[in-house]
């Protein structure tokens, strides 16, 4: 699985609807609104390297709205919550 985090300029008065378009596109699992540089962030999962292009070329980046995209790519990931929650696949409290 391949993981890459996009971050989204927008136009201001279309942040909303941008979050919620790109949110219903194949390979993005989440979208926030964020402060800072960016306007949102999504989160893109896919199985395939090509697929990248699908997702954030021809898709992100095509939503009305899009002013210009970053585009992360994930090596590896450091994640606590993530690790507890495969370990205790299985068991219950």
């Amino acid at each position: 699985m391949l993981t890459a985090i996009v971050l989204i300029d927008t136009a201001p008065d279309r942040i909303p609807e941008v979050a919620t378009q790109v949110t219903d596109l194949a390979g993005v699992s989440e979208v926030y609104s964020v402060t800072g540089k960016a306007d949102l962030v999504a989160m893109v999962r896919v199985r395939e390297h090509d697929a990248l292009a699908d997702v954030i070329a021809d898709g992100i980046s095509k939503v009305p709205g899009v002013l210009r995209t970053e585009t992360l790519i994930a090596f590896r990931a450091y994640s606590k919550v993530d690790l507890e929650q495969a370990f205790a696949l299985g068991l219950s409290d």
